[in-house]
């Protein structure tokens, strides 16, 4: 008889602290749905990637780089239905990204388009990165679509420039100027020896 009280309100303490967790962890998960909704519905709004149209004599010559069509392809499409769709699409898309710099077409094969890669490799590393984080900072992941697509700019603008710059010709007499100015044919100038002077 002694013993019941202290295992009665035993009891009646268990039972009052697990109604007070069970209320606590549905607080907790509403926090956490909404943050996903949030999320989702910025990434929803954010997710766009606009890569200029390239002119008709740069397509021709980016013909044959396939991978670089499958790269605007994977780009175009959107993820739909929650947040786990865009860090697949942003893993997808770190792995197109990477595979750009294999095959590019010799007329594009030049530092200033592979540079362009590499940034934009780097970039869509900071996406993933960002996205696939438990607490998706959605300022960075804008700030990476912004530079992502400042970069496609660039690397859509110097395409079109290298093709251009193709087609101009040189005038009469112009290639013989070039390769005087070329400074790795110039004949090497070495310094003289001195004389020793004997008194």
């Amino acid at each position: 008889m002694r013993y019941l009280l202290p295992v009665l309100s035993l009891f009646v303490l268990l039972t009052v602290s697990c109604k007070e967790d069970d209320s606590q962890q549905l607080a907790s998960r509403a926090r956490d749905l909404k943050k996903k909704e949030a999320v989702f519905a910025s990434l929803q709004k954010n997710w766009v990637f606009q890569a200029p149209a390239l002119n008709a004599q740069t397509q021709e010559a980016a013909r044959d780089w396939q991978v670089w069509r499958q790269f605007q392809a994977e780009l175009r499409q959107k993820p739909q239905s929650s947040v786990d769709a865009f860090r697949k699409k942003a893993k997808t898309l770190t792995q197109r990204v990477r595979a750009l710099s294999m095959g590019i077409p010799i007329v594009f094969d030049k530092p200033e388009i592979r540079a362009r890669i590499t940034a934009l490799t780097v970039t869509i590393q900071s996406l993933d990165l960002y996205v696939n984080l438990d607490d998706v900072p959605i300022e960075k992941v804008i700030a990476c679509i912004r530079e992502i697509n400042l970069t496609l700019g660039s690397m859509t603008t110097q395409m079109q420039e290298i093709v251009a710059r193709g087609n101009v010709r040189l005038e009469k007499g112009e290639s013989d100027m070039l390769r005087m100015l070329d400074t790795t044919r110039a004949i090497p100038s070495s310094p003289k020896p001195k004389k020793l002077e004997l008194h």
